[in-house]
């Protein structure tokens, strides 16, 4: 009896004589089909700026659509082998390539304070971070889309009442309007991820400034969420609130029940108590 052969990954597809070698430290996962990224490139709807912001273009999948739509388009590339393939294959991307980490990078060096928005095939591994950055750009960005882990992506669209509703979830749609627009398989990347991955598109809301203590605010979300099952009677006792305020209703909910606008709302409570705590 002949023993059982292992079946080879077929999935993988070795890179082509010229391409780029994805590296597992950077989170490369390219993109191959050209389906999928045009109707990437289709998410944002290129009104109200004239400049779009790549992130991670790798070898130019979705740039290359990019490029057809009515927006100067620049892409930002920590990846050296990258920049080469762009710069070798893309000539519209002269002097718009940025070898730099978004994470640690001034992009106002290329925008100055113009209105930019930003697309790409986002690194699983730093994808929350890059949202975050995003947020703290947020009067420059009036329009962010693109692919994230599935669970991810739906995470940040959530509603409140589900359990993966969370940090992320309350401070994006505190000043954008979220939505999950489609799903991918594994199968159109090389490697493949091991999981599926989700398309979103993020639109500033016209008015996105809070009403109230917007740096308060953060923290109220993310102390509140760092102890999820607990009431927020509980979690929020590092901001030694006066006992009075403590029997307020709100403040026997579990923050998974309370909406973007109850957390403002949360916050203005605090807010008049919390001067001495920031």
């Amino acid at each position: 009896m002949s023993k059982k052969t292992r079946r080879p990954n077929t999935h993988f597809e070795r890179p082509a004589e010229g391409d780029v070698r994805a590296k597992k430290h950077l989170g490369q996962h390219f993109l191959k089909d050209e389906n999928v990224a045009s109707k990437i490139a289709d998410t944002l709807h290129y009104k109200d700026y004239d400049y779009v912001l790549e992130i991670g273009p790798g070898m130019g999948v979705l740039t290359k659509y990019l490029l057809q739509k009515d927006a100067e388009v620049h892409v930002i590339e920590i990846d050296t082998e990258s920049v080469e393939y762009l710069n070798e294959h893309y000539p519209k991307l002269h002097g718009k390539i940025h070898e730099k980490d978004f994470l640690k990078y001034d992009v106002s060096e290329i925008f100055g304070t113009k209105q930019f928005a930003i697309i790409g095939n986002f690194p699983y591994n730093i994808s929350s971070q890059i949202v975050f950055k995003m947020l703290e750009l947020r009067e420059f960005i009036p329009e962010f889309s693109g692919m994230f882990q599935m669970e991810v992506a739906k995470r940040i669209c959530e509603k409140e009442g589900s359990k993966t509703y969370g940090i992320l979830s309350v401070l994006v749609q505190a000043f954008y309007e979220a939505e999950y627009l489609f799903t991918v398989p594994p199968s159109v990347f090389n490697p493949p991820p091991k999981v599926d991955s989700g398309v979103l598109r993020l639109t500033r809301k016209e008015d996105f400034s809070l009403a109230c203590d917007e740096k308060l605010f953060f923290r109220v979300v993310k102390t509140a969420f760092q102890q999820r099952r607990k009431t927020l009677r509980n979690s929020l006792k590092i901001f030694q609130l006066p006992d009075d305020l403590r029997e307020d209703s709100i403040f026997g909910k579990r923050p998974e029940q309370l909406s973007t606008a109850q957390f403002i709302e949360l916050t203005q409570k605090i807010e008049p108590h919390a001067v001495s705590n920031k």
